[in-house]
């Protein structure tokens, strides 16, 4: 293995090593070959770090790491100190277009498929930071002049996005743009502060670490901070950069890093432009769906396979304060590895909204593993769009999020066990085929029919199409959590525990010969009866309702009071549990327990294809044969404080 090492104090026309090091990590990754390891040392680099060359396997890899104990940040951002005084706390830089290269945020503008508001393209991907806190844009100079704190209407972003209600009587920090083809000028109101005094820094490059081009595989990307990069709205359809990702690529590990301030991804392990890029909004030929689809099938032709592309590991990383996701990904994330990060204020700032914002927002995440994840305090925690099939859910802590997990459109198999979800919102289950085991819910769930989008499902294990479908919904395995009831419904179709699928029969048998009643026919005769559930051994709290065939459970109008709470860096939860929650009657299930789904006709199963055991808990401690419902098996009668991160 050879070392190239890159200091503040380098040249790059030295050799790169210890002694004699390059200036810029750049050309590190001009240099680097499979096998070779690049050493950043301690200081601040502004650049976009473009890898050129691939590893050879997950044993033959290019590595880029920060030293041993110094702290290496990569921005995607310049500090500005030209600004000159223009009104009152408003301060003005002219910048030349030369300065931004080919690539100048104040001139794109945010948008693309499901993109939603603004509807007018007006804002840009660039952003004004004073000492690390970004500003909001203003969408005229009159605005900056006279700031206003922008607020959302009254009803939730998710359901229906107000124009922001203007109050006088508070303010924000605002900047605005203009430019023609030779300058860029930039206004800010800084409210009092100096500018040239402080720390200001603009958005001026698209990415931190991302290749420009596709297939530069099994590269490691350990110990940074990097931040402030003007990256694009990613949907499904389009191209899909992040401030730091692996460009259609195959077996990145990315960790032990700190990734904030991305305008909209943080890390990104999606699709490429030749399968589709917003065409929807191009052309208005076609609806999203109807490109996504084709985009499943041009990622076929172009190689879309385990043996070319995904097989990520995201670990270990701090994402935090990014527009759109902490983790994006369509078609690249397959066969991905997501745990151990601490992911939070994913899409607050509220500044755009689409249908695409989420702290993990992945669509065709075939055989995903997402565990041991702390999500909190995003406008939605988790997003598995499309084709989430083989995917699992485990031991994740989501708790303050505005919703905690949406899976939608897929047929399963999927599995969600042992997680903790705290919030007052905790699933939009759009879908079939889930299996829900061990979890503690404290929220509501949305269930909804889909019967006019039909969407891919997959021969196990592999993304090969094996047909289209409908979601019928129900054909969920629901065992052995515990539900709250009392906490917000937001819609109709919200409900606390498991009474909301009533309507469903309880068996396969029952189903079948349900359809058969109805006489000869077609697809007509499955989409009137609802599909067959399997639920048992739930615990139902705080008033939840259960399922009225569900053969044993535990049902109690007492509060358990659970609480989530953070103290010397560490989290816990709090929570009262009578005996009752401890005695209900309860085994441990297995892949062989579970069946298959009616659709796809895949076992719950790991990647491998070796069977699943839910004997582990939370903390993976391992499992009685009669195990307590919910996440954690060490609960006790009354009062339980549990440390669940840190």
């Amino acid at each position: 293995m050879r070392e190239f090492h890159v200091s503040l104090q380098g040249c790059d026309l030295a050799a790169g090593t210890k002694e004699q090091p390059f200036r810029t990590i750049s050309k590190a990754a001009k240099t680097a070959q499979a096998g070779d390891k690049v050493i950043v040392h301690e200081g601040e680099y502004r650049e976009w770090v473009k890898p050129e060359h691939s590893g050879r396997s997950s044993i033959n890899r290019i590595i880029y790491e920060a030293a041993e104990g110094e702290k290496v940040v990569i921005k995607g951002s310049e500090r500005i100190q030209t600004w000159e005084q223009a009104e009152g706390d408003v301060w003005k830089t002219v910048l030349p277009n030369s300065f931004f290269g080919d690539y100048n945020p104040y001139k794109e503008t945010l948008g693309g498929d499901w993109f939603l508001y603004p509807e007018e393209p007006w804002l840009h991907a660039g952003d004004v930071y004073l000492n690390g806190k970004s500003f909001y844009e203003a969408r005229t100079l009159e605005e900056v002049k006279n700031p206003v704190m922008r607020l959302e209407g009254e009803n939730p972003p998710w359901t229906k996005h107000k124009e922001p209600i203007l109050c006088p009587e508070d303010t924000v920090y605002q900047w605005y743009t203009q430019s023609d083809d030779e300058k860029t000028e930039i206004y800010a109101n800084f409210h009092g502060k100096n500018p040239n005094e402080e720390l200001v820094e603009i958005n001026v490059r698209k990415c931190c670490f991302y290749p420009e081009k596709t297939g530069r595989n099994y590269i490691t990307v350990r110990g940074f901070e990097m931040a402030q990069a003007a990256c694009q709205w990613a949907p499904p359809t389009a191209d899909q950069p992040g401030l730091l990702g692996a460009n259609w690529s195959r077996g990145w590990i990315i960790e032990n890093n700190i990734i904030h301030d991305a305008k909209c991804s943080g890390i990104s392990i999606g699709k490429e432009a030749s399968t589709g890029h917003n065409l929807c909004t191009l052309t208005h030929r076609k609806p999203g769906y109807q490109y996504q689809m084709e985009a499943v099938f041009l990622g076929r032709q172009i190689g879309w396979s385990k043996e070319t592309i995904g097989s990520h590991i995201i670990r270990n990383n701090v994402i935090y304060d990014c527009g759109q996701n902490g983790v994006v990904g369509h078609m690249g994330c397959v066969y991905s590895e997501i745990y151990g990060n601490h992911i939070y204020n994913i899409g607050v700032k509220h500044e755009y909204f689409g249908h695409e914002i989420a702290g993990i927002k992945l669509h065709a995440a075939i055989d995903v593993q997402i565990h041991n994840n702390n999500i909190h305090n995003c406008t939605l925690g988790t997003w598995l769009d499309w084709q989430a099939q083989g995917t699992r859910v485990s031991r994740n802590l989501y708790y303050a999020n505005d919703r905690d997990l949406m899976v939608e459109v897929t047929h399963g198999p999927y599995m969600v066990d042992n997680n903790i979800f705290a919030s007052d919102y905790n699933f939009d289950n759009i879908a079939q085929g889930g299996a829900y085991i061990h979890n503690l819910c404290c929220g509501t769930m949305r269930r909804e029919q889909v019967l006019d989008r039909a969407t891919p499902y997959h021969f196990a294990h592999s993304t090969e199409v094996a047909g289209v479908a409908l979601v019928y919904c129900g054909d969920d395995r629901i065992l052995q959590n515990i539900f709250l009831g009392g906490t917000v419904t937001y819609t109709e179709q919200s409900q606390n525990g498991t009474k909301d699928y009533n309507i469903h029969p309880a068996s396969l048998e029952e189903y079948s010969e349900t359809v058969a009643s109805l006489g000869n026919g077609d697809h007509d005769q499955f989409v009137k009866v609802m599909q067959p559930v399997f639920i048992n051994g739930n615990a139902y709290l705080k008033g939840a309702k259960p399922y009225d065939r569900e053969k044993d459970n535990y049902v109690s109008d007492t509060d358990p009071q659970v609480s989530i709470f953070t103290e010397g860096g560490k989290t816990y939860l709090k929570l009262y549990l009578e005996k009752g929650v401890l005695d209900v009657p309860t085994r441990v299930y297995a892949t062989e327990d579970l069946d298959i789904p009616r659709i796809t006709e895949v076992p719950y199963e790991a990647p491998d294809g070796s069977p699943i055991t839910f004997d582990k808990d939370y903390f993976d401690v391992q499992r009685p044969e009669a195990p307590v419902p919910g996440p954690i098996q060490g609960l006790n009668e009354g009062w339980n404080t549990i440390k669940i991160w840190g």
